[in-house]
């Protein structure tokens, strides 16, 4: 299935050697953003995945483009932008939890997309739509353009999944952040805060308050990740219950583990999967991928999944 996303792509320098990134002296080149970290995953798992953004006309823009080739990630609705710079980040290295990250990508090309680019895309074809809280958040037209998105997605009775994926610094306070993406949330087909997140967006301090907050606004399913402990899932109007946490063999680096749960949900629910089964596949592929360094390399392809899942254990 052909499945829209929606982001800021940037360059990614992870650090070689512990320490502050201001000291270190070596990094190695990838690529991160979470909606690219989830493309990968649906790529892998057999779907087609199609980034919608901006990219500059610079070496960084061509590094992105190439990866999200080799990935099969569809380039049609990615627009070039001559003269403006692609946004890069730089994450220390850290052997436990979570590492250090700078980013650069204030004024990026990306940040620059407006509701105008969203109305010229073609989305014939597209099955679903998966946005994050992160990218409305980068600048005021990025949040015009993914709500005109979302006006799109609707219109064409294209179901929509909503990670909120909290980045405070990102926004001017925490009233603001909190009113714009339960906004943004209210005709999602499927909402993915993690226990946490949910408590600062709904108020409440249990998965099952924070699933009913969303229900009352209209959302389908909500899947709320409690971390080791798996992820609370509720259907509107039906079942809900707890898909246990997956057992990890060592965990290396927790980033991009949100992305891998929502890979494997979005994949599942795109497959006709229920609920409970793609909360639980998410918890695969959210365990598979702390047991990695880079954000997405641990991200499985369907026979990889399958193995893991027999095996009973991620990085064993």
């Amino acid at each position: 299935m052909k499945i829209v996303l929606l982001g800021e792509p940037m360059g990614l320098f992870m650090a070689n050697e512990p320490g502050a990134i201001s000291e270190v002296k070596t990094f190695t080149a990838s690529i991160a953003g979470a909606e690219y970290n989830v493309a990968v995953g649906l790529s892998r798992l057999g779907h087609t995945p199609a980034y919608c953004t901006r990219l500059g006309e610079d070496p960084m823009g061509e590094k992105i483009l190439r990866g999200m080739k080799e990935n099969g990630i569809s380039t049609d609705l990615v627009m070039e932008a001559p003269g403006e710079l692609t946004g890069f980040m730089m994450k220390s290295s850290t052997e436990q939890g979570d590492p250090d990250i700078a980013y650069y990508r204030k004024g990026s090309a990306a940040s620059r997309i407006s509701p105008h680019d969203i109305d010229t895309l073609d989305l014939s074809g597209c099955g679903r739509l998966h946005v994050t809280g992160i990218f409305p958040a980068v600048s005021e037209s990025a949040l015009a353009a993914t709500r005109r998105l979302i006006r799109r997605a609707v219109a064409l009775e294209i179901p929509y999944s909503f990670d909120p994926n909290l980045r405070p610094q990102l926004w001017a306070d925490k009233k603001q952040m909190v009113a714009t993406l339960n906004s943004l949330a209210e005709d999602a087909e499927t909402v993915l805060p993690g226990i946490g997140e949910g408590k600062q967006l709904t108020g409440y301090d249990t998965p099952e308050g924070i699933a009913d907050f969303y229900h009352a606004m209209g959302v389908k399913n909500v899947v709320v990740k409690l971390g080791a402990q798996g992820a609370f899932y509720s259907e509107k109007g039906g079942k809900r219950g707890v898909s246990p946490g997956f057992p990890v063999e060592k965990i290396v680096d927790t980033v991009g583990a949100g992305d891998g749960f929502a890979a494997g949900v979005v994949s599942a629910l795109a497959e006709g999967e229920d609920l409970a089964q793609a909360a639980f596949r998410g918890n695969v592929i959210g365990a598979v991928q702390i047991t990695h360094k880079s954000d997405n390399e641990g991200l499985p392809t369907r026979e990889e999944l399958g193995q893991i899942i027999l095996k009973g254990k991620a990085g064993a």
